[in-house]
């Protein structure tokens, strides 16, 4: 039994399960240099060439020279990939071939500059996604990359260097990277290789070393580019020491959590936490938290939130948006539930006065988070305009009703209160004006309140205080009621102002809700994965506002199942983002990662069992991000269609699973029963021949007869299985068309009885049929065929006992019996018996037959309009009787009309 100690000595899952999920990806290996010219592209090609001149299947998928003879001279005799030609605003642009390196496949692959931005139309708006699409096909990978192209450092290099760095890569592509090699040589050597125009052009490199490469910018990257690659050695070694389960003092890892806001400050929080987790080699999560009724509107706001997120999430963090009216109280209730142990927020830009009563975001947070840890962050102060950090404009579509609102209620009250001047005297008419600054702030919001207030304030002043009709004051004690007065109007119009916003944003989420419960209610009634996909198609395409499609996997690929307008069809560049979307489980198309300059996005289906289908949407406004109520609404709605979908798919493959079954068990019986009914009269008929063959002049002429009559009933056996078999097939493809003559039914049943005896015996069947048998119609080929397949089965099991035929009129039908004195049929087998190759009693007792007779006999008399059943027992607990019935013909029915 396994003690504690060994238990602790396990290898940690998470480690191993890394480790395996690298298995099934090409090994990716990063040549990181601190600055252009350290010479990483030379070390890449001579590692290349060594594992070509050993025999490994390298390619030269791209690699640029900057016109370096001594790069240049190591592509000489390597297999270079022909470029992508892309013309781009009339000239023509070289790009990598991705698809050409994926149809060539090759076990290593050297992909140069992995920060690179492709050109547009590029299924990938970087390299380093065409990069990551390589691995996932399970090719080897080697690259190059410059320390400040890292996401999270392109901040530093640029406040260090002064140039702003444009191409950046996710930290975690040089994190899951199998193997970083760093190229380094000091800034010496680096700009002695300027002056000799080993880097750049003469003219270009002059410029490089006024700008970028002078040796204080150079130490610096240099230093950046250490310190990244000993952070990596540390992970590398903790990862070994997991995966092999060596002991070592673990401590607990840490977890921090960002706050970031609306602000231009967010994406330089984002990258500090960035660099701090990666120091740490913690896990962190970025949290941005809205007040209820106080939802961003702002489109640059909006951006700026989801563009941190994003950033969030490329540098490996998570993101989660909260809602709560104690920002303070809401991040600290979820650092608490979720162990973190750091928070992390930008110093705030409260005023004087806020800053000096502790109001602050920051103050507050150190002042609660009595039991985590808070660190402030500085940032760099920028230029601003005041109006855009403290308050957000309302949208024009609200604003102009609200002030006219505003204006009308004014003057409503001015008319009241010069009404009730005239009947009553009145000391005091500001509650008048005050009933229309509540008015209009709960009927139209805030803003239409402060308008109202501003209004009624000059209204009240020129109409009511003396001296009237001018905004002169003329007591003291009129003025402090005035001040009072307007104070008192904006504080209650702004209270009620915002009980109205947060009762809009309650009822637009109300209506969210039932409108999902709708939706969800009408997928629920549709069974058919058409009627899913036109509900969904129809509801959503009112959320998105534009056209939208529904993509399924069928045969193998993704087709267009349904689309709203249905003219909608979808080029080439689209559908290679449907199946990408399909492939990897990820937004593909307008405003993501792949394929962003598409008029479409394209969003994978998603279960628990995987992607589904696609679902594509040309938004109806293109130029702004979507908002989060967007956002959340779509992400719902596309759930439960996904579900319904799921469930569709499932119900359809039940369906199939179940034919499946049904037919693997009549192809089962069938096999059977051809295996018994076919080879037994063959053998009989083969050994008969076979020795009449042999010993035709030592048998006798008896024995020659018995063997001829016995060859002669199996192949008449033979005849009625194939008969049977050919019966079946005509009845299944509807091919079989009964006559409907009249016919007399005691004739059928003399001639099939007739036909009976010859081949059971002269005593084995006997006859009852009534003296007034009236006419039937049918066929009476076919009838005669029924009633000797019953006479056959009788006979089988009937225990060598008689059958017996009756045939009488009962009412406004006549019923034909055939009934043996066999075992009987149990209760539960009557109905069974009319299926194919059903055959009573067990299977190693079973007499001869293929188990089609009853079952034909079915087809044939529901064909001639017909009904027969089975009885059991038939008389004293024994024996079976089937019972045949039809319609009696009237004489009227045969006259001439």
């Amino acid at each position: 039994m396994a003690t504690e100690r060994d238990l602790d000595r396990r290898p940690d899952p998470d480690a191993l399960l890394a480790l395996a999920g690298r298995e099934g990806r090409g090994k990716l290996k990063v040549f990181l240099g601190a600055a252009p010219g350290v010479g990483k592209t030379y070390a890449m090609l001579q590692g290349a060439r060594r594992l070509m001149a050993g025999g490994l299947d390298v390619v030269i998928g791209l690699v640029e020279t900057h016109g370096r003879s001594e790069t240049a001279s190591l592509l000489e005799g390597q297999e270079v990939l022909p470029r992508r030609l892309v013309e781009y605003r009339g000239r023509t642009i070289e790009e990598f071939d991705l698809d050409a390196a994926l149809a060539r496949k090759p076990a290593l692959i050297v992909v140069d500059e992995l920060a690179h931005t492709n050109a547009p139309e590029s299924r990938h708006p970087k390299r380093w996604q065409d990069v990551e699409e390589l691995l996932d096909a399970r090719i080897d990978v080697w690259t190059a990359l410059n320390i400040q192209h890292l996401e999270s450092l392109a901040d530093v290099v640029s406040r260090v260097t002064g140039v702003a760095v444009r191409e950046t890569v996710p930290d975690s592509v040089l994190k899951n990277a199998q193997d970083v090699i760093l190229v380094d040589i000091t800034p010496e050597e680096l700009i002695q290789r300027l002056h000799e125009g080993k880097v750049y052009l003469p003219q270009t490199a002059r410029r490089a070393v006024q700008n970028f490469f002078t040796p204080g910018n150079l130490t610096a990257l240099r230093e950046l580019a250490l310190r990244r690659t000993a952070d990596r050695v540390d992970d590398q070694m903790v990862v070994i020491l997991r995966q092999n389960a060596i002991e070592g003092p673990w401590e607990t890892s840490d977890y921090l959590l960002v706050c970031i806001g609306p602000d231009d400050r967010a994406e330089i929080l984002v990258r500090t936490a960035g660099r701090m987790a990666t120091k740490l080699n913690a896990s962190w999560v970025v949290v941005h938290v809205e007040r209820p009724g106080h939802e961003q509107t702002d489109p640059a706001r909006l951006k700026r939130i989801d563009d941190a997120l994003q950033l969030a999430e490329r540098l490996g963090a998570q993101s989660q948006r909260l809602s709560a009216s104690d920002i303070v109280g809401e991040v600290l209730r979820f650092a608490r539930r979720d162990n973190v142990n750091q928070i992390i927020v930008g110093r705030s830009r409260a005023g004087w006065l806020r800053r000096r009563l502790g109001h602050s975001f920051s103050d507050e947070m150190v002042r609660r988070a009595s039991d985590i840890a808070v660190q402030v962050i500085t940032t760099p102060e920028r230029e601003t305009p005041r109006a855009a950090l403290r308050w957000t404009a309302p949208k024009p579509k609200g604003l102009v009703p609200g002030l006219i609102a505003a204006f009308v209620a004014v003057a409503l009250a001015v008319g009241v209160g010069e009404a009730l001047s005239l009947f009553i005297k009145l000391s005091n008419l500001s509650m008048v004006f005050l009933l229309a600054v509540l008015g209009c702030a709960v009927s139209f919001g805030l803003w239409s309140a402060v308008a109202a207030s501003i209004l009624s304030f000059l209204a009240y002043n020129f109409f009511f205080i003396p001296p009237i009709y001018t905004f002169t004051v003329a007591s003291p004690q009129e003025l402090l009621s005035l001040l009072v007065f307007v104070m008192v109007a904006v504080f209650t119009g702004t209270l009620a102002g915002r009980v109205h916003d947060q009762a809009e944003a309650v009822r637009q989420r109300a209506q969210h809700s039932e409108s999902l419960y709708e939706f969800s209610r009408k997928l629920a009634g549709a069974a058919k994965l058409d009627d899913v996909l036109w509900a969904a198609a129809a509801h959503l395409q009112k959320v998105v506002g534009g056209a939208v499609a529904f993509l399924i996997p069928e045969e193998g690929d993704l087709q267009l199942r349904i689309a709203w307008p249905p003219d909608v069809e979808l080029n080439d560049g689209e559908m290679s983002a449907a199946r990408w979307a399909f492939s990897k489980s990820e937004i593909a198309g307008w405003r993501t990662d792949t394929l962003p300059n598409l008029a479409k996005q394209f969003r994978p289906l998603l279960t628990p069992r995987g992607a589904v289908g696609v679902f594509a949407f040309e938004p109806m406004a293109r130029g702004g991000a979507p908002t989060p109520e967007f956002e959340r609404a779509l992400t719902s709605f596309l759930e439960q269609t996904a579900l319904a979908v799921d469930r569709s798919l499932l119900i359809g493959e039940a369906v199939r699973a179940a034919a499946l079954e049904d037919n693997e068990k009549l192809r089962t019986t069938l096999l059977s029963s051809l295996s018994h009914d076919l080879r037994t009269p063959l053998a009989t008929i083969s050994g008969s021949i076979s020795t009449l063959r042999q010993l035709r002049d030592r048998l006798s002429p008896q024995k020659a007869e018995e063997l001829l009559a016995s060859a002669e009933e199996e192949t008449e056996r033979l005849t009625r299985f194939i008969a049977n078999l050919l019966d079946m097939s005509r009845i299944e493809s509807g091919a079989l068309k009964a006559r409907r003559d009249y016919l007399d039914a005691a004739d059928c049943i003399r001639n099939a009885v007739e036909r009976g005896r010859k081949a059971f015996g002269a005593d084995s069947i006997e006859t009852s049929l009534a003296p007034d048998l009236p006419s039937i119609r049918g066929d009476a080929q076919l009838l005669e065929q029924v009633l000797f397949n019953l006479l056959d089965n009788a006979h089988k099991y009937g225990g060598g006992s008689k059958a017996v035929v009756h045939a009488r009129r009962e009412g406004d039908q006549v019923a034909i019996t055939v009934t043996d004195d066999g075992p009987g049929i149990k209760p539960a087998d009557l109905t069974r018996v009319f299926e194919k190759f059903y055959r009573g009693g067990k299977s190693d007792g079973r007499k001869a037959g293929t188990g089609l007779g009853l079952s034909i006999c079915k087809g044939l008399i529901e064909a001639m309009g017909g009904t027969i059943e089975a009885q059991s027992p038939a008389a004293r607990r024994r024996g079976t009787r089937i019972v045949l019935r039809f319609p009696v013909a009237e004489m009227r029915e045969r006259l001439p009309a």
